[in-house]
């Protein structure tokens, strides 16, 4: 039993949540269908645009569509946007 436990506690710190508001280059790579370069996107459409709002303003960053935001969405969170 404590086995089960201790796989399941594992399972859910290895898919940990990815906030794109604030995480950086290395973090955001670990999406799935996001390399280094649509990582490096992420982070200047932010600098350029602000926070995204919701998820789904995931998509409007070049090269990230919706099969890559549903592939990733239990794994994206968006924290509370202070900026634009």
């Amino acid at each position: 039993m404590r086995f089960f436990a201790f796989l399941a506690l594992l399972l859910s710190l290895l898919s940990a949540s990815v906030d794109i508001n604030t995480a950086d280059i290395k973090e955001l790579s670990s999406l799935s269908g996001v390399g280094i370069k649509k990582a490096q996107k992420i982070v200047a459409y932010r600098r350029e645009k602000g926070c995204f709002h919701s998820v789904e303003e995931f998509t409007k960053v070049k090269g990230i569509g919706k099969k890559t935001l549903d592939k990733n969405r239990d794994k994206i969170i968006t924290s509370k946007c202070l900026g634009k």
